[in-house]
């Protein structure tokens, strides 16, 4: 059995390095505890952070904390500006992970000879961290992105034109916080210019970009999510593809395959077409009493489509849609910043 620190010959300098590193460690992972305990509501996260506290508390000796003497510690107080710099979350947990693993390898460097119980718990706990650091951020950028996904009233889904990126650059500028790219014609290459065109848009205005039925093409643009159709790859294949971070849609026409929706791992709906559609003119209108059952069932936020402008949109408002996604309204536009702020408008006026 080993000797506790305080059996043995103990250097007080070396006490009081413990201390300090145990109470960073300690306090570090506190902090990243409470994000994913009220931010990410990640009961598995939080159940090994606060067991990994637990651990170290236990190895916290009395025979360390008498060695604490901060009056005389001259590095007490001191800040950097990089402690400023935090301004998200996920900069706080990147900044706090980073402390605790560099408490932790102090703790395994100077508790070799003295404390081998806590050097090798340290060593433990820290590589441990790497991989939990990883999935938290993972889980706060998917977060972030479904907050924005929440927020959303209104979609533009684009169409090919000449002037694609002026058109979308000029929604974005007039509120829009969700753009899909579709683009049927052409070959890859012209698709990942344009896709990558719309990236950087989206960036600038803080929008979120999806990718019609492409998870390779939203990977390599580094997009927030895909949207899927009744045909494409089945949402668990996609959602395993993605990753928890970015979010997936999934196209609905009737009320079936709403309910089947609810089963899949998606983050929002796609009903419709409410109206005849010059996109898809095969398809029948569900119409608007449709979606106000879709609305209600669905779990998820639901983005009625087809056919909708700024004349028909009240009716649609009033009969329980909450969001919709457009093509001709503003791609076809004369002006499509106009017809954007318009839209909004109407749908930010609407009470539910």
């Amino acid at each position: 059995m080993n000797p506790t620190p305080s059996e043995t010959s103990l250097d007080p300098r070396v006490a009081r390095l413990i201390d300090a590193n145990l109470d960073r460690a300690r306090e570090g992972l506190r902090v990243v505890e409470d994000w994913c305990r009220f931010g990410l509501e990640q009961q598995d996260l939080v159940v090994r952070l606060k067991d990994w506290r637990q651990r170290l508390g236990r190895l916290h000796h009395d025979s360390y904390k008498q060695a604490r003497s901060t009056s005389t510690d001259t590095g007490a107080g001191l800040e950097h500006p990089a402690q400023l710099d935090r301004h998200s979350p996920d900069h706080v947990v990147a900044a706090n992970c980073a402390r605790v693993q560099e408490a932790l390898r102090v703790l395994e460097e100077y508790g070799r000879t003295i404390d081998p119980a806590l050097a090798a718990e340290a060593a433990a706990i820290r590589y441990g961290l790497y991989d939990l650091e990883v999935t938290c951020l993972h889980a706060t950028l998917g977060a972030r992105r479904r907050n924005k996904l929440k927020e959303a009233r209104l979609c533009l889904i684009t169409t090919p034109c000449d002037d694609l990126t002026d058109r979308v650059e000029a929604a974005l500028r007039n509120g829009v916080g969700m753009v899909q790219y579709r683009c049927k014609a052409g070959n890859d290459r012209e698709r990942l210019r344009e896709a990558q065109q719309l990236r950087q848009l989206c960036n600038r205005f803080g929008a979120l970009l999806f990718v019609n039925d492409r998870v390779d093409l939203a990977l390599a643009v580094d997009a927030d999510g895909v949207h899927l159709g009744q045909d494409d790859m089945p949402s668990e294949v996609a959602r395993d593809l993605l990753g928890v971070d970015r979010l997936l849609g999934r196209s609905t026409h009737s009320i079936d395959q709403v309910h089947q929706a609810q089963q899949e791992p998606i983050d929002y709906l796609g009903f419709g077409p409410i109206h005849c559609t010059a996109v898809k003119p095969e398809r029948k209108p569900v119409g608007v009493e449709l979606l106000a059952q879709a609305t209600a069932i669905s779990q998820r936020p639901v983005f009625a489509i087809g056919g909708i402008t700024s004349t028909n949109l009240p009716a649609l408002l009033t009969a329980g849609g909450q969001r919709a996604a457009v093509i001709g309204a503003i791609m076809h536009a004369d002006d499509s910043g106009l017809a954007s702020r318009q839209l909004l408008q109407q749908l930010d006026h609407a009470t539910f």
